[in-house]
């Protein structure tokens, strides 16, 4: 029987997974493909990573390169994270005749044109599911399973962390810092959740997606992010009254021959599939034309549904391997509809909009005259409470605004002596 070896780089909690999982289903695997997924080598910087894995000490190096230069090793899996020196341990792999797994949605959003052309060229595959809603199939999916069908529109909730801190401050009626801090004590946030809750995870995740389903590869740059420090447990109690929950979303829909591409709190119909989603899973919402609209959901996030992945890539990769063929793991081609990306301030919605304001007559005109003279006309409007105190809320449902005059619109309002604490200004997603 024909044995496949694979050297991993990094044995951290993923790591740790994948070498659990490769031990505990070997005979599995083993007879699922007829051939073996052996773990030649494993690698750490840390001396103590493998204490708990009872691996044999020949089997353990400290040392990359020594992995990278055997050339008995078929595939390298890359888990350790960040650019540097991942960029360099995978182009590495592939100059010295290595197919790659990785996880590392930071360095393929940055990288990955680069990356993927020299995988190309030297006839190597990197493949890279894991990177992408841990353990949800979406890459292969899109990859294999829609080959045949042309994109509309991609939607995801794919950073578990900002929706779980939506979640619980939906259900429990908390403070953005009240879910976060629960989020920490839980292990669902890092100690710096920065990436996470300021959208640039989800928008590293975007760029993949987007590449994949629309055959351009965009910068991160390109990407407008907005994260969700700024969403307050009274914006989205106001929201459920109007049949709406928000949603930390990852977009990329085509409109005419210009792509969207951005990340930010969203409000959607509470009846949609995607407002379901809860706690630390992640969903991806496809609109295709041949089969229509798909949901995929499960896990974001977690060892071993992120090590499930990594090794489905590597099974992938042994079927090739075993068959003597070279798969591109990049088979898209670009939509050649899409001329341009758009500026997010070109970009239209509806938009929910709050506002703290002087409990006094006249003050509503004053505001609804400031949107008026910058074409935002509204659908709905409400006072949500009043009471002693000398600011109150008022909420706002806009009809389709152009981004660009809901910013200068909101730049005049909070210079307004009735109004205080800041517009808040919330686009609507019509799914």
């Amino acid at each position: 029987m024909k044995r496949i070896n694979v050297g991993l780089i990094g044995a951290g909690t993923v790591g740790k997974g994948v070498i659990r999982i490769l031990k505990e289903r070997k005979a599995m695997l083993r007879e699922k493909l007829g051939v073996e997924i052996f773990l030649k080598r494993a690698c750490d910087k840390e001396a103590g990573a493998f204490n708990s894995l009872n691996l044999p000490r020949e089997m353990i190096t400290r040392r990359a390169e020594d992995i990278i230069s055997d050339p008995q090793i078929d595939i390298v899996v890359e888990l350790i994270g960040g650019i540097n020196p991942a960029k360099d341990l995978i182009r590495d792999s592939l100059k010295s005749g290595k197919y790659v797994v990785t996880a590392n949605k930071a360095l393929l959003s940055d990288c990955g044109a680069e990356l993927f052309a020299l995988a190309k060229a030297k006839d190597k595959s990197i493949y890279f599911e894991a990177s992408v809603c841990a353990g949800v199939p979406v890459i292969k999916s899109i990859r294999e399973g829609l080959v045949a069908n042309r994109f509309n529109s991609v939607y995801g909730i794919v950073n578990g962390t900002s929706n779980y801190i939506l979640s619980r401050m939906s259900q429990e009626r908390i403070s953005f810092a009240e879910a976060l801090k629960e989020a920490k004590k839980k292990g669902y946030a890092e100690k710096d959740p920065s990436l996470d809750i300021n959208g640039v995870d989800s928008a590293h995740k975007l760029v993949l997606l987007a590449y994949l389903a629309f055959g351009r590869f965009i910068s991160l740059g390109e990407v407008f992010i907005e994260g969700i420090s700024k969403i307050s447990s009274a914006d989205i109690e106001y929201a459920k009254d109007m049949d709406l929950e928000i949603k930390l979303l990852a977009i990329a829909k085509k409109q005419g021959s210009q792509l969207e591409v951005r990340v930010h709190p969203t409000l959607i119909p509470r009846e949609h599939p995607l407002a379901s989603i809860s706690g630390v899973d992640n969903a991806i919402y496809l609109s295709c034309d041949l089969v229509g609209n798909l949901l995929f959901h499960g896990p974001g996030a977690g060892q071993l549904s992120a090590a499930s992945a990594v090794v489905s890539d590597l099974v992938d990769l042994s079927k090739d391997i075993k068959a003597g063929m070279f798969r591109s793991s990049i088979n898209v081609i670009p939509d050649r509809g899409i001329v341009s990306i758009k500026k997010i301030d070109e970009i239209e919605s509806r938009y929910y909009i709050r506002v703290m304001v002087l409990d006094k007559p006249g003050v509503l005109a004053t505001i609804s005259g400031v949107l008026g003279r910058h074409n935002i006309s509204i659908a709905s409007v409400s006072q949500k409470e009043r009471r002693r105190a000398e600011f109150v809320p008022i909420v706002m449902i806009t009809h389709e605004a152009r981004e660009k005059d809901m910013r200068m619109a909101s730049e005049k309002i909070n210079k307004l002596p009735q109004a205080r604490g800041g517009l808040v200004a919330i686009r609507i997603e019509e799914l």
